[in-house]
């Protein structure tokens, strides 16, 4: 069962003003997530369906133009979100610090099965170095034809932190939000 999200909010100290401010909205947990592919550790990473699907022409076509891509992080559910974000709370990080990197338990892509983090052999994941690599250049010019969009570029609507290896398919097969 699925946690209500506004108590959830609450409880972590996060006013509705502060997501309206912020700009951020519901996002509903895939009720089907599939494999995507295996991390080098065999921890599954899942996808919805079509974004799966998507993620393996990407990698594909990536590899066949000499650019190896991995996931390093793909579907989590809302209640892993609610693990994270206390964690980090617990850890003495201020809210606004946490609100920089992470979204709130039922305000993630993540959730969707849609949103990939990404990194490339040599390149320490989830740091802004990626956008360095070839294989973020490759993203630019080619991810677009997979239904991959880069979701918070420098300076983006929520105020997160850019983050060049974070990408989301859209699913244009029905609403995204709750």
């Amino acid at each position: 069962m699925k946690p209500d999200l506004i108590p959830l909010t609450d409880e972590l100290g996060i006013s509705v003003e502060l997501l309206a401010e912020r700009g951020l909205r519901k996002f509903a947990e895939t009720a089907d997530p599939q494999l995507a592919e295996y991390a080098s550790d065999g921890r599954p990473h899942l996808l919805c369906p079509p974004a799966a699907k998507a993620w393996r022409s990407l990698r594909l076509a990536a590899s066949r133009d000499g650019i190896r891509l991995f996931i390093v992080s793909a579907f989590r559910s809302i209640e892993r979100q609610n693990e994270i974000f206390r964690s980090k709370l617990a850890a003495g990080l201020s809210l606004d610090e946490i609100l920089a990197v992470s979204a709130p338990p039922g305000y993630s892509e993540h959730h969707t099965g849609r949103a990939i983090d990404l990194s490339t052999p040599g390149c320490p994941s989830l740091t802004a170095d990626f956008e360095q690599t070839p294989a973020f250049a490759w993203l630019q010019l080619r991810a677009g034809e997979f239904g991959f969009y880069l979701s918070f570029p420098r300076e983006n609507a929520c105020s997160y932190i850019y983050e060049p290896w974070h990408w989301c398919f859209a699913d244009t097969t029905g609403p995204t939000t709750e």
